[in-house]
């Protein structure tokens, strides 16, 4: 389930991919599946291949995009591998209430 953000910031973060952008949004977010983690960030792009090569400065592989038919794919970073691209990526205190 994801919460803290408001319709205009996910609408901010769709636009930016539709223009092929790569987009960054987080959000705090709680799944079963993992129990530590209380936030997300989901990093997208249309551009399938420009995303793929993006995560992979990261070590993120391909196939771990999640693939919507919405337009929307993106790979979800999560606990100790969100912060470090985050703050690599200058991200950091944006998301710094998510990451407590």
């Amino acid at each position: 389930m994801a919460f803290g953000i408001h319709r205009n910031q996910v609408k901010a973060w769709k636009a930016a991919i539709d223009r092929g952008e790569i987009a960054f949004l987080t959000h705090f977010w709680l799944d079963d599946r993992f129990p530590g983690a209380k936030s997300v960030t989901k990093v997208g792009c249309k551009d399938l291949e420009k995303l793929a090569a993006w995560g992979a400065r990261y070590q993120l592989k391909k196939e771990w995009i999640h693939v919507r038919k919405d337009g929307y794919s993106h790979f979800d970073l999560l606990g100790q591998k969100q912060r470090e691209i985050l703050q690599k990526e200058g991200r950091l205190a944006e998301a710094k209430k998510f990451l407590k």
